[in-house]
């Protein structure tokens, strides 16, 4: 079964080929994703990736934890599952228009 993991404190330079080539020192990663900003494009500086096996998260995670990944000391766990968030506060109002 595979397993997904968090990563944490990633280089802005880091992408998704990279972060894949770096964990398939520990086995076979099913996917690697660097999550970047809608707007500018730009990396948030963390990612997931998801290994082939349970075995393999746990070595993945032994091997980068808290070592140093494009110049970068990067934070390695499992993945917690997504949860249902509240919803937004409602919008902001317009401002007042002088009718004048």
């Amino acid at each position: 079964m595979a397993k997904k993991l968090y990563v944490g404190s990633l280089s802005y330079d880091t992408n998704d080929e990279s972060l894949k080539n770096a964990f398939s020192k520990a086995g076979a990663v099913t996917s690697a994703t660097v999550v970047v900003d809608r707007m500018s494009g730009r990396s948030r500086g963390f990612g997931f990736v998801e290994m082939s096996s349970d075995e393999e998260a746990d070595k993945a995670i032994e091997m980068w934890n808290g070592k140093d990944l494009d110049g970068r000391r990067v934070t390695v766990n499992e993945a917690r599952p997504m949860t249902d968030r509240p919803a937004r506060g409602g919008g902001g109002g317009g401002g007042f228009r002088n009718r004048y």
